[in-house]
């Protein structure tokens, strides 16, 4: 009979604690076998990876990777969560966007699945005096309405209070009124005057307690190319801004804290997102505990799925992301979820794409049980240290917007601009090289695919910041090869000149053929160079049949009427070859540069 040590089972009681020291020494023996010398620290430092904002992921974290005490959910410094318990109903808030009026959208959503409701509305959205008539058969006691109107906020938000107010709901309706000064800055370069806003925010504190007055809206900085720690930055600096603004007008700071709602993106990077969030609530509770407020310093939360991430391109691919980028939302303890429907970046959604966009929120919390843990990721090293680092570098980065005079000075001098489009400018050049790959776009291409149409939306506001798209370089490109396939009837040929049996050329023709398809470069693998169609080849064999046979082959290439040859490999010295492609090289540059000798414009 085997009797139970009294603290419990132990499974690894049998064996010896192995220690750090000796993982590192392990590392080592894998790393000298790859050629690379290093030892202790360093070959741990051999496996990280660089993030954006100096952070690094290192390959293990251990009990000695210390974080802060992150408190109990619902609990200052509420890092593992703004409540104690779930959301609506154990979940989130699935919120569902609407940018114009879509006949029976809204009440189809709201039957099946969502649980709110946000408007875009006047100029780029649904005019406001229509706004009643969105809102015909919505029980605005049951679902919350959010609003984006821009300039158009005051008389949105009057016309909103006056319908509640004519229903009769005003003491049970919930949500915001949207205002958002400082993000319509951001997005237009318009600045709006604060005190109509200040009045709504007083006017919702006293008589609608279920609504808020304002958004601090991160997304205009995540979509002109910011890091998730710009992205705090400055939804830090606004919401400061905001709290001077609302207690100069006589707010008392708790209520002034209680009239902000905080929009953030959630990308495919989870676990950036997971701690993106859970940072979040840790730094604006800090900003409680410095205004005196500390027990109102929970963080409302509404996460949207990145636009910058969707692509125009394979779109379904879009729904994998946007699943990915909920499930780190719901980790993250996002109070509401808008999951954008995967052709949000072709125009207006059909009734599938919002089905498949509220359904993703209904699968991970009905089917996949979510919601039933708070803060999942709570205790893991990795999340910890992750959200620890990540506070820190946005703390640094609103230090330096409140240096320079706070979030309206920095927009209005264009420093803010500078630095997204520093951030952007460096990512970029990891789309372009491929480190950072776009499914569907810069790998795994399908040209033949039949394009996804939908009814334009709204034109959105401009003038401010840009918007970016991780796909735009790609995009391009595969614009410049459709023009010339409408104008000749063909799409821009390249013909891969396969040197050896199947086992050597295989890996390199593959790779070949995935990177010209992302600039619409059709390859050409059958028959003759002469019958392709092509005007340039590529040699696609092993390092040791190039030593051999590059030479005679880019020969014949040249003799058939090639008139540019490249070799799918590192750079060698090979007479007759012009250029090399390679893992980590810039494709856009390949690209653009191979269409241009192409004729393709």
């Amino acid at each position: 009979m085997t009797v139970l040590p009294e603290n419990g089972l132990s499974l690894a009681a049998e064996f010896p604690d192995a220690t750090h020291e000796q993982w590192q020494s392990l590392v080592e023996g894998v790393l000298r076998k790859s050629g690379k010398e290093v030892s202790g620290t360093a070959a741990e430092d051999a496996l990280s990876t660089t993030l954006e904002d100096g952070l690094r992921t290192r390959p293990l974290y251990t009990a000695r990777d210390a974080a802060p005490d992150t408190g109990f959910p619902g609990f200052a410094p509420f890092v593992r969560g703004g409540r104690a318990e779930g959301g609506i109903a154990g979940g989130w808030d699935v919120r569902q966007r609407y940018a114009a009026l879509q006949d029976g959208a809204i009440l189809t959503d709201l039957e099946n699945g969502a649980s709110s409701l946000w408007l875009t509305v006047g100029a780029a959205g649904i005019p406001v005096e229509a706004l009643g008539k969105a809102l015909e058969g919505v029980y605005l006691d049951l679902a919350p309405v959010v609003l984006d109107a821009g300039a158009d906020t005051e008389a949105a938000a009057l016309e909103l209070l006056r319908i509640v107010e004519e229903r009769g709901v005003a003491g049970q309706a919930r949500g915001n009124l949207g205002a958002d000064p400082l993000g319509h800055e951001a997005r237009t370069g318009e600045a709006l005057d604060f005190a109509p806003f200040a009045a709504l925010a007083r006017r919702t504190a006293e008589e609608y307690p279920g609504l808020r007055a304002l958004t601090v809206d991160a997304l205009p900085y995540h979509e002109a190319g910011g890091s998730a720690a710009q992205e705090l930055g400055a939804s830090l600096a606004t919401g400061v801004a905001y709290l001077r603004e609302l207690t100069e007008a006589g707010l008392p700071v708790e209520q002034a804290l209680g009239q902000l709602e905080f929009r953030y993106a959630a990308t495919a990077d989870q676990f950036l997102t997971i701690a993106k969030l859970r940072a979040a609530r840790r730094l604006w509770a800090r900003v409680a505990e410095v205004v005196g407020a500390p027990d109102a310093g929970a963080q409302l939360q509404h996460v949207v799925t990145s636009p910058v991430m969707m692509t125009r391109r394979d779109p379904w691919v879009n729904m994998l992301r946007t699943t990915i980028a909920t499930l780190a939302a719901g980790v993250g303890g996002a109070d509401s979820v808008t999951v954008l429907p995967f052709d949000h970046a072709l125009g207006l959604p059909d009734a599938f794409a919002r089905r498949i966009a509220r359904n993703t929120s209904t699968i991970l919390v009905e089917e996949s049980h979510l919601a039933r843990v708070i803060d999942p990721a709570g205790g893991s090293w990795y999340v910890e240290t992750l959200t620890d680092e990540l506070a820190q570098a946005a703390w640094q980065f609103f230090r330096t917007i409140e240096r320079d005079g706070g979030q309206a000075a920095v927009l209005r001098s264009g420093r803010i601009r500078t630095d997204l489009a520093t951030t952007w400018a460096e990512r970029s050049k990891r789309i372009a090289k491929r480190r950072e790959p776009v499914t569907g776009v810069s790998e795994f291409p399908h040209l033949a695919e039949k394009p996804v149409e939908r009814e334009s939306a709204p034109e959105q506001p401009g003038g401010g910041l840009p918007r970016v798209r991780r796909d735009e370089a790609f995009e391009e490109l595969r614009a410049r090869s459709d023009a010339h396939l409408a104008a000749t009837g063909s799409r821009p040929r390249v013909f891969l000149a396969t040197i050896g049996p199947a086992a050597a050329y295989t890996a390199r023709a593959t790779f070949a053929a995935n990177l010209f398809q992302a600039g619409g470069i059709e390859p050409v693998t059958a028959g003759a160079f002469e019958d392709s169609g092509a005007s340039e080849a590529v040699l696609c064999s092993s390092d040791a049949l190039y030593e051999e046979q590059a030479e005679q082959s880019a020969a014949a290439l040249r003799a058939a009427g090639a008139t540019h040859v490249s070799l799918a490999g590192r750079p060698a010295e090979h007479p007759g070859v012009d250029a090399y492609v390679f893992a980590g090289c810039d494709a856009v540059a390949v690209l653009s540069a191979t269409l241009h000798r192409m004729g393709v414009s």
